[in-house]
């Protein structure tokens, strides 16, 4: 398995990024894994459309189940409430700009190879027709409702921390870990205020204004000043 070397002096194994969540196990999981992954994607799909629709507090588990076209012993077999349902929807978008990156050669310098990503990820035509629009209702109706902000939060806390060997391992072994955990982080925290931002507004899904543009421009504000990007 590849690795790179931490400032602790130990090398640090470098695991491969899980795949975008309407793909996931494409070939390695096995067919069951494989539907209670498809099931679980619906599920987050019916409770995004619902919540951007009618707000949390508008909608239930049984409205979420019945959406989705499954029993409600079935919402509860997967998740423990109606908010925790969105993290799958939420979490395919993290997969896949985690996945574009680790396409990057280790040669690349980090700076563009994490704008190329971001970029990609974020105006790609799936990206674009299925999933903006929707994030941009979830994150409005995210303002009203702690435990959907919450989920948010989570889902973007674990997405940078299966960042780190990514970046770890385009970075170089000779990188601090302390260096690699901040530019996780930075890149991290870039997309999340990004749509944060552009949720609140009405500006397109591509070009000015659009969330891979300002995910750019936030990742250059936090980043231009890190030693690992010089």
């Amino acid at each position: 398995m590849p690795a790179w070397r931490g400032a602790d002096g130990r090398l640090h194994p470098v695991r491969s990024p899980r795949p975008y969540a309407p793909q996931a196990g494409s070939g390695a999981q096995s067919l069951t894994e494989r539907r209670k992954a498809a099931t679980q994607l619906d599920i987050a799909r019916a409770a995004c459309e619902l919540f951007a629709a009618h707000g949390p507090d508008g909608t239930t588990a049984e409205d979420i189940a019945h959406r989705a076209g499954v029993a409600l012993r079935t919402f509860y077999r997967y998740f423990r409430n109606k908010q925790e349902a969105v993290a799958p929807l939420l979490a395919g978008g993290g997969d896949a700009w985690r996945a574009l990156l680790a396409e990057e050669d280790p040669g690349t310098p980090l700076g563009e190879a994490l704008e190329r990503a971001v970029t990609r990820s974020l105006s790609g035509p799936q990206a674009v027709e299925e999933g903006l629009e929707v994030t941009r209702g979830l994150l409005r109706a995210a303002a009203d409702d702690e435990a959907l902000r919450a989920v948010w939060y989570r889902v973007n806390q674990e997405s940078e921390e299966r960042l780190v060997p990514v970046i770890g391992r385009l970075a170089g072994a000779d990188a601090e870990l302390r260096e690699v955990r901040l530019l996780a982080a930075a890149a991290t925290d870039s997309i999340r205020v990004a749509l944060e931002l552009w949720s609140q507004t009405d500006a397109p899904v591509a070009g000015a204004g659009s969330p891979a543009e300002l995910a750019v421009r936030c990742l250059r504000d936090l980043t231009g000043a890190m030693p690992l990007l010089r």
